[in-house]
């Protein structure tokens, strides 16, 4: 499904992305968790060209990309399958939730109005908004909001969403909806890949789970290897920490 190979990048002197390589399956929920600074959304952000990777690879669907040369069109067929989820919403403040879900359908994806609209709703009533449907983000929760966000990735029918710490906005009382809208799609069996910092959804959602720290893969398992497990040091310092373990 998705693979990247020796993936680095730096911002000036700073590299902060060093040899990166990883593969997530169809299907497959990839979680990837660390402390602040590791690398973990600018990582992120290479994989759907938010940013430009410095060299590398990616094998995605039928596309086999040298990361350091890639063309426009090329970029451009790969965000038509991949949908990205941002921290803090990224919704268009003059735009309704639903005109907020149908822009990509009309603008990116040429689907005609009253189409892109049935779509949307159902995409709203499958987030639990569809009585939101006539709102503007300014008169919605950030939990409401993200759900939004969410729903605006998913109406896509992309075969990989790219989560950014979703919750990392949110009042604390507002993070279940939305963990439980992406809990969800896992079942439904939705390829996801997911930077966060609740390390107990990590846990119970993720097939795999990544740990980074200073730009590198410190170690990757199952989420039982990962959590009750690990085999890295430097894993049982970070996750006693955060207190996710009985370690």
């Amino acid at each position: 499904m998705l693979k990247i190979s020796e993936v680095y990048k730096s911002f000036g002197k700073t590299q902060v992305l060093k040899g990166i390589s990883l593969e997530v399956k169809k299907g497959q929920v990839l979680a990837i968790i660390g402390p602040s600074g590791a690398g973990k959304t600018t990582l992120l952000r290479c994989l759907n060209f938010l940013e430009s990777a410095d060299s590398g690879t990616m094998d995605f669907d039928d596309f086999h990309i040298d990361l350091s040369r890639v063309s426009k069109k090329t970029m451009l067929q790969v965000r038509r399958k991949t949908a990205f989820v941002f921290q803090n919403y990224n919704l268009f403040a003059n735009k309704t939730a639903l005109e907020n879900v149908m822009e990509g359908l009309v603008t990116a994806r040429k689907m005609p109005r009253l189409q892109a609209r049935d779509c949307a709703m159902e995409a709203l009533a499958k987030v639990g908004l569809a009585d939101r449907a006539d709102y503007y983000p300014a008169s919605l929760s950030g939990g409401q909001q993200q759900r939004v966000g969410i729903a605006r990735a998913f109406v896509l029918n992309p075969q990989v969403i790219l989560f950014d710490e979703p919750t990392s906005a949110l009042d604390p009382e507002l993070i279940g909806e939305v963990l439980g809208v992406i809990r969800h799609l896992a079942e439904e069996g939705v390829t996801m890949v997911i930077v966060t910092h609740e390390m107990s959804f990590a846990r119970e959602i993720a097939d795999r789970v990544i740990f980074m720290e200073d730009g590198q893969i410190v170690e990757e398992g199952s989420p039982l290897q990962i959590f009750e497990n690990p085999q890295e040091n430097r894993t049982r310092e970070f996750l006693s920490r955060v207190c996710v373990s009985s370690l």
